[in-house]
């Protein structure tokens, strides 16, 4: 969603992939419940309390920055969600992965379990509809599966030309994912491949994302 002019607010509302998804079923499963609000593109660091012009121009940068228009992919477009936190929260939830770079052996596996920091007055705590994880580049993995309440879904890929899909998102308590066994991922310069990993809470809206690094078998 975007808002095209900010002067008469005309909303310009697209459906996310998932949407997309749900309504091409046409099984009457399409049905919109809920909504969020992101601050992608604000850069909060433009407010200006010491503006010549006083206080009605402290925002005025903030105020002026262009909006992007919507895309399908809420993953891409919504990284800073909008969130309600209960009065007197002083800390930001944050997501800790417990790693702050995963690093696997070709063919090895690691099971994930996100924690919440700073949420709803505990110090950690795991969130109660579960966490989205998606892996930058799918292909790196022989299998990525999830653990826990929360059905796996995998809606929010996103395919090259040749229809190889390489993001891939799946929501669940904890998450498995094991390198990849093929040596022709990896060229002759490098034992390594690399890829990022993204975790949101899907209560918080807290986000984290760290490097995976696959080590060649030699």
């Amino acid at each position: 969603m975007a808002i095209l002019n900010n002067k008469s607010v005309v909303v310009d509302a697209i459906l996310t992939t998932a949407g997309r998804a749900k309504l091409a079923m046409n099984d009457g499963s399409f049905k919109i419940t809920q909504f969020a609000l992101s601050d992608d593109e604000i850069d909060y660091t433009l407010y200006n309390p010491n503006h010549p012009s006083g206080s009605a121009f402290f925002g005025e940068a903030i105020e002026k920055t262009p909006l992007m228009e919507g895309l399908p992919d809420g993953n891409q477009m919504m990284k800073y969600k909008l969130v309600t936190l209960p009065r007197g929260t002083s800390k930001l939830p944050v997501i800790s992965l417990g790693y702050s770079t995963i690093n696997i052996k070709q063919g090895a596996s690691i099971t994930v379990s996100p924690q919440t920091l700073n949420y709803l007055g505990n110090t950690s705590t795991f969130e109660a509809n579960g966490y989205i994880l998606t892996v930058g580049d799918s292909r790196l993995l022989s299998s990525f599966n999830s653990n826990g309440t929360s059905k796996a879904l995998d809606v929010n890929s996103v395919s090259v030309s040749t229809g190889t899909k390489l993001t891939k998102t799946i929501n669940g308590t904890s998450f498995t994912l094991q390198a990849t066994t093929l040596n022709t991922l990896f060229n002759e310069s490098s034992n390594t491949l690399s890829t990022t990993i993204t975790a949101i809470g899907k209560d918080s809206g807290a986000r984290i994302t760290i490097p995976l690094i696959i080590t060649k078998n030699t």
